[in-house]
């Protein structure tokens, strides 16, 4: 793979998470400093012999329920990724549209659309990678496809074409006795394929929120050689504090892969409110996080290495020589917690 250079500078205005994986490949210690306005930026320094740095950003967008205020919100906030050098850059679960059953028939489209088709010409006009969220037609924008609806998160390469597109495959249907019941079921449908795309410095496989719960998504995306799972992600505020980097990182571990998730800011207003925390895992298992709900954006600078012993990884056998069954059995299983769990 082919290193790209990453910017020297790194953001210092207020709001901005910021950290770089750029260190000397030779270092034996992996260590994080905390971050300061009056101190360097952060460095993350892994073991192992680089094969490529870039940097990664993770758009946590306010969301509204103006469609087109969403999308011309998102397209800025992308311009500003590029210009501080981001090459991958990430929009949250349902960028478009307010996360809930009723509202994923009125915001859904067609891809390509009316979102995609904007996402497509400032992914373009910026030269990166741009993973647009989630989208619901049948289609993370709501994506609508022959008289369906699905939870689909859209990639567009430097030209503006359509890269990959992935249907979530784990609906969230949860049921927290006295703290949260949602049923995605009630009105989308699991998507049934994986998806993943290459880019000059890394494999990247696609996953959306509740897919990060089933471990063997990861397992198979590994296998095929990813890097990088990104998953655009709206946990809320009883899974949230319990799960969401407990999930990252342990998919991050499992598979020793970079593990990051772009969430929706949080409004403590809406009808779903969100978990916020935007965050990066590399294989280390250590987490640069906005830590916060609010508009930002989590930058990461990313050093990718050869995969050795130095890391162990999971065997075929183990996997049991290919792709696992038991995602798709579980695909449709209501998440219960036990009220010890529940928090």
């Amino acid at each position: 793979m082919n290193a790209d250079p990453s910017t020297p500078g790194r953001a210092r205005e207020e709001g901005w998470g910021v950290a770089s994986d750029a260190g000397p490949a030779h270092r034996s210690v992996a260590e994080v400093r905390p971050y300061s306005s009056s101190q360097p930026a952060p460095q993350v320094v892994l073991v192992g012999r680089a094969m490529a740095t870039f940097r990664l950003a993770l758009i946590q967008l306010q969301i509204s329920s103006i469609k087109s205020d969403n999308v011309t919100r998102a397209c800025s906030f992308i311009r500003e990724a590029a210009t501080q050098g981001a090459k991958i850059v990430s929009l949250p679960e349902c960028f478009n549209s307010p996360y809930g059953t009723k509202y994923f028939p009125e915001y859904a489209e067609k891809i390509p659309g009316e979102s995609t088709q904007k996402l497509s010409e400032v992914a373009k006009e910026c030269s990166i990678y741009l993973i647009g969220g989630n989208f619901i037609p049948t289609g993370s924008i709501p994506e609508e496809d022959a008289g369906k609806l699905y939870n689909t998160c859209a990639v567009f390469g430097p030209d503006g074409t359509l890269l990959a597109k992935y249907r979530k495959i784990h609906l969230f249907d949860i049921d927290v006795p006295g703290k949260i019941t949602f049923q995605e079921s009630e009105t989308l449908s699991p998507g049934d394929s994986f998806s993943t795309f290459d880019t000059p410095y890394c494999r990247v496989g696609l996953g959306i929120c509740y897919d990060m719960r089933f471990a063997e998504l990861a397992q198979i995306y590994a296998q095929r050689g990813c890097q990088l799972l990104v998953y655009p992600g709206a946990f809320n505020l009883t899974t949230g504090p319990a799960h969401w980097e407990l999930l990252q990182r342990s998919r991050a571990v499992d598979n020793q892969v970079y593990v990051a998730t772009a969430s929706p800011a949080r409004d403590d207003k809406a009808s779903y409110v969100a978990w916020g925390h935007s965050t990066v895992v590399n294989p280390c298992v250590l987490s640069v996080s906005v830590r916060s709900f609010h508009l930002k954006t989590v930058w990461k600078g990313i050093t990718l290495l050869s995969r050795s012993s130095t890391w162990p990884q999971p065997s075929p056998e183990l996997l049991g020589g290919g792709p696992s069954q038991s995602w798709h059995r579980r695909s449709h299983r209501v998440f219960r917690h036990r009220p010890e769990e529940a928090g």
